[in-house]
């Protein structure tokens, strides 16, 4: 049986994290003690002080992730923690209906997400735990069309599953808090009825069997308030996607573990493909609103890091159950989407500066919090040091004196400035490349290449993966320098859906106006460190190149496979090469489906109204998802009949958006429009709804109509 989560003993938490600082100090002070004697030897000055200041929270940050590879290598050696979450090997009879699986949903693919609650329902189903289970949509979707796609995707598979008891779909009508809002709708008003939430992304996938263990984890850990999988990234189509797909296949466990090792119970929250324990939940993450206006105040955008904290300061266990598989997710298909979305999580991180010093949290919280702004704020950081490193040699340059060492800090170091330069130089790669060589190792050692397709793709994924961290790495630097900046000056971000697959492939428009000012930089950063010293801008070309390029680097990097294309040769994965049951199941699924009927481009932008409108299957299930509303005054009812004669009358076009939301949200309204619009001669209708309903007639049977009379 496995041991209580929530007895760790503080000593070995203590201990663990004393051995983590340690190693992150040790691999941090030879490059810091290189970096001052150089320094020294130059001549120091203010500008240096600032170089070597930059330099030395840089280098720790980079030690720091060294660290938690070295960690985890040796974690994953031992077979004896008895802190680590395993699956629960005995059978355990599960709590009936008392878990609830939500999935936050905005403006999202409808056909993609219920296909990905099919596959979940089914593997649950076949695993006989169906019981133990209720599904809910939380929809904050404002586009229409996609807003009555989900009712319709899910009136279809509620009926296809026999599940009206256990597939639920609400949709809120005010967006308050975005996601965070969503979940603290749900729990207001169904929390209490469940004693777990697992909540899931849009395009999360989970096997039944992992939240059947999930669940069986929390009830032998009675203190324990989340425990947090390890998602693996599937689906990845784009050059881009499977590049980040491979590195997180293949680097991410001995992360992982080692995060998880010393971590322990105070380990953090990712927002989803987690469960989480409602009472404690209710009672303790409630999210405090911040000071002042956004984009630093207001309500929270990065709602997981604060809930996490939140929990362990009650005294509640927060767990990463990294050993655990059978938990997936998508990811961002382009690198414009990858940096739309890191748009928006980088303002959240930013707002935790206020709570570093929040009152009662624990050490470790604190410091979830600081690197969660630190994995954006590196960014500007780290081009900080570059400009001032350039600064630097154009200011010796312009002296035009020739330079007189002082003797070093250390007796018997007699190197030149370029070799010192370079030992600086190959430390901090190897601190960056001794993670990927420990990949390698443990891939050897306990799973084996058989599984990425033998020894040839890793080695071959390998090469690519780090020759397009290299390009790419600093165009994200300069994408969240330019972030963190427009943060600054008080630009809030705009809550956006998020775009995945591949068929938002950026035009060439699109990536010349994105990258334009990082192809200015990559330009003129490269003039004019060739001006300054050759040698320098050899040393500078890999940071250079990839903002060069960057344009068709977006482009390269975002083009599909073609339709029938075998796994991409080397970038493979094991979930691609052997999906797992859930993962096939969901590609059967989208597979069965078929391909969309094509919607005439006249009806596009107000397909979704047409549907809910003409249809009367899709206006029933529409009218019975509206909440009843107050009884409307006088001046509401007739604002509400202009609307609907209008539409009726001109067209979708003569209503502005607003007016269409409304109108939908109005069930009295959308059975007078279903009525109305069968019933009125053509003539008194506009020349859209016509050709609408002549459409609709070729697709499905209709009741008769009087266009004629």
């Amino acid at each position: 049986m496995n041991t209580p989560l929530d007895q760790i003993p503080t000593g070995l938490k203590l201990r663990r994290r004393f051995v983590v600082a340690a190693l992150t100090l040790l691999l941090t002070l030879p490059g810091l003690a290189l970096m001052a004697d150089l320094h020294w030897r130059i001549g120091p000055d203010p500008w240096k002080a600032a170089h070597f200041a930059l330099y030395a929270v840089l280098l720790a940050l980079v030690a720091y992730g060294c660290t938690q590879a070295l960690v985890g290598f040796v974690a994953r050696r031992g077979r004896g923690d008895p802190w680590r979450l395993r699956p629960v090997a005995t059978p355990e009879a599960l709590p009936p209906g008392a878990t609830a699986i939500v999935m936050p949903v905005y403006n999202e693919d409808a056909r993609r997400v219920f296909a990905g609650l099919r596959a979940m329902y089914e593997s649950l189903h076949a695993g006989g735990h169906l019981d133990a289970f209720h599904f809910y949509v939380l929809s904050d979707s404002n586009d229409p069309n996609r807003w009555i796609d989900e009712e319709a995707a899910w009136a279809a598979l509620t009926r296809e599953l026999d599940a009206a008891s256990r597939l639920f779909y609400r949709r809120r009508r005010i967006n308050t808090n975005k996601k965070a809002g969503n979940l603290a709708d749900f729990c207001r008003r169904w929390g209490g009825a469940y004693r777990y939430m697992v909540v899931l992304d849009a395009d999360s996938l989970m096997a039944g069997d992992t939240i059947v263990q999930l669940v069986r984890l929390m009830e032998r850990s009675p203190r324990t308030g989340l425990i947090q999988t390890a998602p693996r990234l599937i689906h990845g189509t784009t050059p881009f996607a499977r590049w980040q797909q491979f590195a997180s296949r293949l680097y991410g466990p001995v992360f992982q573990a080692g995060i998880d090792h010393w971590q322990l119970d105070e380990s953090n929250y990712w927002g989803h493909n987690a469960i989480v324990r409602l009472a404690p939940f209710l009672e303790h993450c409630s999210l405090p609103e911040l000071p002042g206006r956004e984009p630093f105040g207001g309500r929270i955008l990065s709602h997981d890091y604060v809930e996490a904290a939140l929990l362990v300061r009650a005294g509640w266990g927060v767990r990463l159950a990294a050993g655990l598989d059978g938990s997936y997710e998508e990811c961002p298909a382009t690198l414009i989407d990858f940096a739309k979305r890191d748009r928006r999580w980088l303002q959240g991180n930013l707002q935790h500066s206020w709570l570093l010093a929040a009152q009662g949290l624990r050490p470790v919280s604190r410091l979830h919090l600081l690197l969660g702004i630190l994995a954006y704020a590196a960014s500007p950081l780290w081009l900080a040091f570059l400009l001032l490193s350039t600064l630097l040699l154009h200011r010796q340059q312009a002296t035009g004196l020739t330079l007189v060492p002082r003797d070093s800090l250390v007796d018997g170091l007699n190197l030149d400035f370029h070799t010192q330069g370079a030992a600086l130089f190959a430390g901090t790669l190897a601190l960056l490349f001794v993670p990927k060589l420990l990949a390698l190792f443990d891939l050897a050692l306990v799973r084996g290449a058989p599984e990425f397709g033998g020894w040839r793709r890793v080695f071959g994924g390998v090469a690519l993966e780090t020759i397009g961290s290299a390009l790419l790495a600093p165009v994200l630097m300069l994408f969240h320098s330019k972030f963190i900046l427009w943060t600054l000056v008080g630009r809030g971000v705009a809550w956006v859906a998020q775009q995945r697959g591949s068929g938002n492939s950026p035009d060439w428009r699109e990536a010349i106006l994105t990258h334009a000012g990082h192809t200015g930089v990559g330009l003129t950063w490269g003039a004019a460190a060739l001006a300054l010293d050759p040698t320098f801008f050899l040393w500078l070309l890999p940071v250079v190149t990839g903002p060069l390029l960057s344009v068709p680097l977006s482009l390269a990097s975002a083009n599909p496979p073609q339709p029938d294309a075998p796994p991409a040769w080397p970038l493979t994965t094991p979930e691609e090469l052997a999906p797992p049951p859930v993962v096939a199941a969901l590609g059967r699924i989208l597979a069965g489906a078929g391909p969309r009927p094509p919607v005439p481009p006249e009806f596009a932008a107000d397909y979704g109204l047409l549907q809910a409108v003409l249809d009367p299957y899709v206006n029933a299930v529409h009218v019975s998802l509206l909440r009843d509303k107050a009884v409307a005054t006088e001046g509401g009812r007739d604002r509400f009949a202009v609307l609907r004669d209008k539409l009726i009358a001109a067209g979708p076009a003569a209503l502005e958006r607003r007016d269409k939301l409304a109108l939908l949200t109005d069930a009295q309204s959308m059975i007078r429009l279903h009525r109305d619009i069968w019933s009125r001669p053509g003539g008194a209708m506009a020349e859209w709804w016509r050709q609408a309903i002549r459409q609709y007639n070729r697709l499905a049977p209709a009741p008769s109509t009087a266009l004629d009379r």
